[in-house]
C-alpha cells in the first residue's frame, strides 16, 4: 500500500472512532433542542423585523433627513438579515451533523468540541484552538473557506 494511502486510511479509522466515542458519551438531544429554539428565535425575529420595517415606512418622506433616515434602517435591517440567515444556515448545518453522527467534532482537527464550547455555542464547528488559528489567518488576510469564516 502506498504511503499517502495508508495515511488515508488511518485518518479515516480514527474519524470513525471519533463519531463512536462521540456517539457514546456526547448526548445531542439537549444540544438538538438548542439548536431548535434558537433557529425558532431567529426567524421569529426575523419577521418581527420585517413587520416592524413595513409599518415604520413612510410612504413619502417629507424630506432629505427622513429619506436618510429611512435608508439608514433599510441599511441596517439588510445586515441583520443577513447575519440572521448565515446563524440559521449554522444551525442548520449543526442539526445535520447531528443526524451524521459527527456532532461536536472539530472540522479543522478531527478532535472533540469541548462540552464548554458546545453550551456556549451549540452550532460551533470548531475547537477553540482551532477557532483562534482561523481568526488569526482572517486578520491576516489568509483565504479561508465560507465556513471557517463564518464563525471569526
Amino acid at each position: 500500500m502506498l504511503p499517502g494511502a495508508l495515511q488515508l486510511l488511518e485518518q479515516g479509522v480514527r474519524r470513525m472512532e471519533l463519531v463512536v466515542i462521540m456517539k457514546s458519551t456526547l448526548k445531542v438531544s439537549p444540544y438538538r433542542d438548542m439548536l431548535e429554539k434558537k433557529a425558532d428565535e431567529v426567524r421569529r425575529s426575523m419577521s418581527a423585523q420585517k413587520a416592524a420595517q413595513v409599518v415604520a415606512r413612510l410612504d413619502v418622506p417629507s424630506d432629505e433627513g427622513d429619506l436618510s433616515q429611512q435608508h439608514h434602517e433599510e441599511w441596517i435591517f439588510l445586515n441583520r438579515n443577513t447575519i440572521d440567515m448565515k446563524l440559521l444556515r449554522e444551525i442548520g448545518d449543526a442539526l445535520q451533523r447531528i443526524e451524521h453522527g459527527t456532532y461536536g467534532v472539530c472540522l479543522e482537527c478531527e478532535e472533540p468540541i469541548s462540552v464548554k464550547r458546545l453550551e456556549a455555542v451549540p452550532w460551533a464547528r470548531y475547537c477553540v484552538k482551532c477557532q483562534e488559528h482561523i481568526a488569526a489567518r482572517v486578520a491576516l488576510g489568509q483565504q479561508v473557506d465560507e465556513y471557517q469564516e463564518a464563525e471569526r
